[in-house]
């Protein structure tokens, strides 16, 4: 039995509930990487963004016909690029996510409302509340941004006090990325989903923020990752499934060698977990089975196989520990 809101319908070869409530569907977040909107090498425009996020929304699109669908997504690439034009003014990461949000969030909005015309679509700046003193803070290993070769890279390091770090055969900027405690406006997305709204929430994983000794919420100059908030805001409206959805069709064992092959399904142990890059698969893991272990149907996969995954037939299901 799933941790869900008691729902018919498979995903994977789990039964997401036996004996669903009327009028109730199994509830999905679908967390899109930030590639869906802006893949490597391509032109930051709005258009090309735009035309992206249609494509990202065509694939998304045959999961409403059964199930709800909560929207998440990544904003490494437009938050990176944001802060390389934002350096002289100093604008705090926090502010920097808050404009990637909404402009993805946008995007995303126009292209479900225009794929899904019978549904209300809408897309909510979210607050994640992280820990002030979180180690992570200290050891920056998020990568945003574009990719630059290593000369460039320790350029931009040198002029403008950045930690770099290897991503493949390129180099990126990484930042602090603390752990989700805390989804601010929670209460707003449930209500929203129960009254059948499509919520587009938990952009960039959210705007990070801390409590004061007086209570109140300040930013953070940090980038929470979207897995992991995607995986918290699951849990707490009781999903029943998570998708984590980006720009591989699964997890491959033997990676770059010629006995590579995809793991259709993740066991707690499997020694791959520990070659996983700690930049982006090692926390899709980590989020995955955190949402696992609470009773959810957790998968990793291509955007464009939303759907097979969904029905179990591609991707990497992730089993609770």
């Amino acid at each position: 039995m799933a941790a869900g809101r008691g729902a018919s319908g498979k995903l994977g070869r789990v039964p997401l509930s036996d004996e669903p409530p009327p009028g109730r569907r199994p509830l999905l977040v679908a967390a899109l990487g930030g590639n869906a909107l802006l893949r490597r090498g391509e032109e930051p425009s709005v258009t090309v963004q735009r035309r992206n996020a249609q494509a990202a929304v065509a694939a998304l699109a045959p999961l409403f016909a059964d199930h709800d669908v909560v929207v998440t997504h990544g904003n490494g690439p437009q938050v990176g690029l944001l802060a390389l034009r934002a350096t002289e003014d100093g604008d705090p990461l926090d502010v920097l996510g808050a404009e990637s949000e909404a402009l993805i969030g946008y995007l995303l909005v126009q292209a479900l409302a225009g794929a899904l015309p019978d549904r209300e679509v809408v897309a909510m700046l979210t607050q994640v509340v992280v820990d002030a003193d979180d180690p992570a803070l200290a050891a920056p290993e998020k990568p945003i941004g574009p990719v630059y070769d290593r000369g460039t890279a320790e350029r931009l390091a040198r002029d403008h006090g950045w930690s770099i770090a290897r991503d493949g055969d390129r180099w990126r900027r990484v930042v602090g990325s603390p752990l989700p405690r805390e989804i601010v406006e929670i209460g707003v997305v449930r209500r929203l989903v129960d009254d059948g709204v499509t919520v587009v929430c938990a952009g960039g994983g959210g705007i990070p923020v801390a409590r004061g000794s007086d209570g109140r919420l300040r930013g953070v100059e940090a980038v929470v990752d979207k897995d992991r908030a995607s995986a918290l805001l699951a849990r707490r409206l009781g999903a029943d499934a998570l998708l984590l959805l980006t720009d591989v069709p699964a997890l491959i064992r033997g990676f770059g060698t010629p006995d590579a092959r995809p793991i259709a399904e993740l066991r707690p142990g499997d020694p791959v977990i520990d070659e996983l890059p700690a930049g982006s698969m090692g926390p899709k893991v980590a989020a995955a089975r955190a949402f696992a272990d609470g009773g959810g149907v957790a998968a990793i996969g291509a955007l464009e196989d939303a759907a097979a995954i969904a029905a179990g037939r591609a991707g990497t299901r992730v089993l609770a520990a």
